[in-house]
């Protein structure tokens, strides 16, 4: 069932898109960590000023790894309602959804310090 595409109900999706970030951003620990690196690599970026490449690649990163993890959350969220109790399965889900983002988060590190070792050793 297609509905008509109204600009309200867009608006509306933007509301629901923005309430879940906020409570992504106030509820999850590791979301504060991240946002935590996010505050540090900016600070460095404009320290050393880094290229609109370099800021490029920067944000690009800060996107997938704040992604990677708000998913992660949605997943784990979601185990737990259908699967409350222990379940080996359920377990499995939940680390590899973790582990996709240890993956996005040590990419990311390793992007950064491609781009921040020249400035630290070669001011």
């Amino acid at each position: 069932m297609n509905k008509p595409f109204k600009i309200k109900d867009r608006i509306r999706s933007f509301r629901y898109a923005g309430r879940g970030i906020r409570s992504f951003l106030t509820k999850e620990h590791n979301a504060w960590i991240h946002c935590c690196f996010v505050v540090l690599v900016t600070a460095a970026g404009f320290f050393f000023q880094i290229t609109k490449g370099e800021w490029i690649a920067i944000i690009f990163c800060f996107g997938l790894v704040l992604a990677a993890e708000g998913f992660n959350t949605a997943i784990e969220r979601l185990v737990n309602l259908v699967s409350p109790h222990k379940h080996p399965l359920a377990g499995d889900v939940k680390d590899i959804a973790a582990g996709a983002v240890l993956i996005c988060a040590i990419a990311a590190a390793i992007i950064g310090t491609i781009i921040f070792i020249p400035y630290i050793f070669n001011p």
